[in-house]
């Protein structure tokens, strides 16, 4: 009996020698949602709704920023991600206007939303109501207002006034770059706008700026040395937007103290990880409409 029972095993181990090696389970798939959201060329119809939240979200009825205005050039127009709740475009166009009446240079212009919010494929977790902007620091050298070919706004880099590894400024930096983020956070539309620890760090301790009435607006966050991000608050037209809960502080003392420790470095080292173990976002079922319709 023994025998025979060795020897059926060995013969399994053998049948299974010669099918070789087992079939990798088949990896999760990723990007989906994400990109059926991307695949949505236009704003849909319908009343402007800013719905979810700014990371499980979408737009119903965006309007589209002129990739053009006075005071601002949009950059990078291929990814077609300059749509946003009629709030947000009136803010980008104030940004650009008061920056030309204040001679603070040219203000660059990144992502907004898809035509309809949602999820993108690569680049961010927020941008998905309509409600936040990427916004150079400063615009790169020889870049002049309406002189940009489609060509050129896709090259555009934008230009890092912070140096990630030493925390100090580049020679890019400028004294306007502060009036510019004081005027971008006074406008009353602003829920926070996102800026690196460095910078906040200079505007914390700088006396003209420590108790800015803006000041609790900047919050600091990880990179964001080329270009600071804009967030609004929940526009009054948009019930089922959920807004982020409001700043405990004005973001300086001990909240700065932590961007600087090695806790930080911990921290966003298991954001990555955890970021890119996670499935894709469940949206809220408003949206569900919005990947459905033609117009």
């Amino acid at each position: 009996m023994l025998v025979a029972v060795k020897a059926a095993a060995l013969w399994s181990i053998l049948l299974a020698a010669a099918a070789g090696p087992p079939a990798p389970a088949p990896k999760p798939k990723q990007g989906i949602v994400a990109k059926q959201w991307q695949a949505q060329r236009k704003p849909s119809a319908g009343p402007a709704l800013s719905i979810g939240t700014t990371s499980r979200g979408c737009l119903q009825g965006a309007a589209t920023l002129p990739a053009s205005g006075p005071g601002y050039e949009v950059v990078r127009l291929g990814r077609n991600r300059r749509f946003g709740h009629p709030n947000l475009i009136g803010y980008v166009r104030r940004l650009g206007a008061g920056a030309r009446r204040a001679k603070l240079g040219l203000v660059i212009v990144g992502d907004l939303s898809q035509p309809r919010g949602g999820p993108t494929p690569s680049g961010h977790r927020s941008h998905q109501t309509g409600l936040d902007a990427d916004i150079g620091y400063a615009a790169p050298a020889g870049v002049r207002a309406r002189h940009l070919s489609r060509r050129a706004r896709e090259k555009l880099s934008p230009v890092a006034v912070i140096d990630l590894k030493t925390r100090e400024t580049t020679p890019a930096w400028t004294p306007a770059i502060v009036d510019l983020l004081a005027l971008a956070a006074s406008d009353p539309v602003v829920d926070r706008i996102f800026v690196n620890p460095a910078i906040k760090k200079m505007l914390c301790e700088a006396p003209a700026t420590a108790k800015a009435p803006w000041q609790a607006r900047l919050r600091p966050w990880w990179s964001h040395h080329d270009h600071f991000h804009v967030r609004l608050k929940c526009p009054a037209d948009s019930p089922l937007c959920v807004p982020q809960a409001p700043p405990p502080d004005d973001g300086c003392g001990a909240t700065l103290a932590w961007w600087f420790g090695d806790d930080a470095t911990a921290s966003r080292t298991k954001k990555k990880e955890a970021e890119a173990a996670a499935p894709e976002p469940a949206l809220p079922a408003a949206c569900a409409v919005l990947t459905q319709k033609k117009r």
